[in-house]
């Protein structure tokens, strides 16, 4: 298994370290999306950022001056936009007079997951590629995807350990960040803006289903691992990057698709940790 897998390295090696790299960079922020209780935020933006790809694609058909966007610079640059403007509308709900979060954020996924359907009905090229996005595949990432999440990863990481105490205040108690100085409204959009940014880059090339499975799912074994907040930080990057590794490995072996494949060991790994927090009680 291990010989077939590393037989495939020259061909497919770009897709394996960016599907990790992505993996370390997303379950780390799924910290603090699962200490937040804000698990469908991931969800959300996910679905608002294949939205942007299909805008992109959509606008690029409409005139051939806009071309660019249907270049894969131009639909990241599409994905990481909608994807911003996803987490800063739903970080504004929740305020006395406004909107829930959960309202605002279900009304950013189905309006989203229904737009990008409706805009590119008549066109097959662009739903297939809104298909590819859905389904979840790594095949087409190249050496710059590689880069960019090796660099995002590792600020990633300098971020978490240089913030660490105000970053997981923030997160568990809003309301005591507030009262012992933190600027709360800036730290939101902060966040939102990484997540953002991070979500939009991790859609285009990893697809739905894999961002959002490496956004939720090893912070969720995590939490139920962990006995603090604080050993999440390094308990759910350990899972989702192992949970990849064996993924991308099985899937060679079996020629099933690795994003899939990730997801469902993650899924399994939820489901042994709610068993093992139930029998810790």
């Amino acid at each position: 298994m291990i010989e077939s897998f590393l037989a495939s390295w020259d061909l497919f090696h770009n897709a394996y370290l960016a599907g990790w790299g992505i993996a370390l960079l997303l379950s780390l922020l799924g910290v603090w999306v699962v200490a937040r209780d804000q698990i469908f935020i991931g969800a959300a933006v996910a679905q608002a950022s294949t939205f942007g790809v299909a805008v992109a694609l959509w606008l690029a058909g409409l005139s051939g001056g806009l071309a660019f966007l249907e270049t894969h610079p131009g639909r990241s640059f599409a994905a990481i936009l909608f994807g911003l403007l996803a987490t800063l509308l739903t970080a504004r709900g929740g305020g006395e007079g406004r909107e829930s979060h959960e309202a605002i954020t279900g009304w950013v996924f189905l309006v989203s997951g229904a737009g990008a359907t409706l805009i590119l009905a008549r066109s097959p090229h662009g739903l297939e590629e809104i298909k590819r996005l859905l389904t979840s595949s790594l095949i087409g990432a190249g050496p710059a995807d590689v880069w960019q999440f090796a660099v995002f990863s590792a600020l990633a990481v300098a971020a978490a350990a240089a913030l660490r105490r105000p970053l997981l205040l923030y997160a568990i108690d809003p309301e005591m960040a507030g009262a012992v100085g933190m600027r709360i409204r800036r730290w939101g959009i902060g966040v939102a803006l990484v997540l953002g940014v991070s979500i939009g880059l991790a859609i285009h090339v990893a697809g739905t289903l894999y961002t959002f499975g490496c956004l939720v799912l090893p912070a969720l074994v995590a939490r139920s691992l962990a006995r603090e907040v604080g050993q999440m930080l390094w308990l759910a990057p350990l899972v989702g990057v192992s949970a990849s590794v064996v993924g991308f490995v099985l899937a060679n072996e079996y020629d099933f698709p690795p994003a899939q494949v990730t997801v469902v060991l993650l899924c399994a790994a939820l489901t042994g940790g709610w068993a093992y927090r139930r029998w810790r009680g």
